[in-house]
């Protein structure tokens, strides 16, 4: 037995739920991707709540600053910026680190990559 096709009004009717359920997605996407950019907020504090992320994950400090990071999470995580050592910490550890030139820099928890970015912007003195 063959099917007729659907008529007209149901063809509309489902692009534009299907137009719609895009529009919700992409809205989501935007805001809950960790690639979302975030405003710098000035602190030397970090925090890793339990929840696979930094906390701000972009902050800003005068050169001179030290910044310090808190793994509250029940994992191992680490800091690590382009070129330089892990600062690793075990759960409950904190973890520290001098600015001293101005300039943008990024990290990320080597251990998980794809959640956990952070930027440091270090102002002039």
């Amino acid at each position: 037995m063959r099917q007729s096709p659907p008529s007209a009004s149901v063809v509309r009717v489902h692009r534009a739920a299907l137009a719609v359920l895009a529009v919700l997605l992409l809205m989501v996407a935007a805001c809950s991707g960790s690639d979302v950019a975030q405003e710098p907020v000035a602190t030397t504090d970090v925090q890793l709540p339990k929840s696979y992320r930094f906390e701000p994950a972009a902050i800003t400090v005068p050169a001179g600053s030290t910044v310090t990071w808190t793994n509250d999470d029940n994992f191992t995580h680490n800091v690590t910026f382009e070129g330089d050592s892990s600062l690793t910490m075990s759960p409950g550890d904190t973890a520290m680190r001098t600015f001293e030139m101005p300039g943008t820099y990024a990290y990320q928890c080597t251990l998980h990559p794809q959640d956990m970015q952070g930027t440091v912007e270090v102002t002039g003195s």
